[in-house]
């Protein structure tokens, strides 16, 4: 496969097998936060690169050097997981005596306005994985290498966020859902925030009462994109 087209193609045929439903354009589309014809211009060869080629590759489940470039492996580590070299988001199984067990990484995000992808770091504060069991992803069907877990920053989501609390973010879920918790981009920021649609309008909502202080603010455009829905929560609160 010489092109990028060929490899779109192909991957994308490959994930409708694993799936066992067809992954068509649209699916893709939504799950890398791009367009349906972006995704159509690319397989049809009439454009050969794409900014959003992390995005892609993730959502396929291949290494995106393979899927820009066609070199190494479409997928060097197994299915679902992307090359730590190449995006650092990256889940294993954890050690022998916990065989039950994900590690989901702890990781900071680097974000740009308006951009739909997203680079990580890990967090290096407390540690950089956390243990997450096995059967709750299973149950949920969430895909591993899709999960990543981000510290709660500031009051705005008290009292059902504290600053400190952790929290489990599904990267593959990115369609808006009324009254659910999102980790949003937000004009290059990483915020987390509770979505609501109230006259046609999207909002991005806290659940602080504090109003004045914690006024919602609207969701449209390049300006508030979703990096994924907040689907767990760890908390030293009692």
């Amino acid at each position: 496969m010489k092109t990028l087209a060929e490899r779109l193609i192909w991957a994308r045929e490959q994930k409708s097998l694993r799936d066992g439903n067809d992954f068509t354009q649209a699916d893709l589309a939504i799950r890398a936060g791009v367009s349906q014809g972006a995704i159509g211009h690319l397989e049809s060869g009439r454009t050969s690169t794409s900014r959003s080629i992390t995005s892609i590759a993730k959502a396929l489940e291949v290494d995106p050097a393979w899927l820009a470039e066609g070199k190494g492996d479409p997928f060097p580590v197994a299915w679902g997981a992307v090359s730590p070299s190449i995006d650092p988001i990256s889940v294993v199984i954890a050690e022998d005596e916990d065989p039950d067990f994900y590690q989901i990484p702890k990781v900071q995000l680097q974000l740009s306005a308006g951009i739909t992808g997203f680079q990580t770091l890990p967090e290096i504060h407390d540690g950089a994985k956390v243990s997450v069991a096995k059967n709750w992803v299973e149950r949920n069907r969430y895909r591993p290498s899709s999960l990543i877990a981000l510290t709660v920053k500031g009051e705005s989501m008290e009292p059902n966020l504290y600053p400190g609390d952790l929290v489990i973010v599904n990267t593959a879920q990115v369609e808006m859902v009324d009254g659910a918790v999102f980790a949003v981009n937000y004009e290059g920021e990483a915020v987390i925030k509770r979505l609501s649609r109230d006259s046609g309008q999207w909002w991005l909502s806290s659940d602080n009462p504090d109003q004045r202080r914690y006024h919602r603010k609207s969701c449209r455009g390049g300006e508030c994109i979703m990096i994924g829905r907040v689907v767990r929560r760890e908390t030293d609160r009692i």
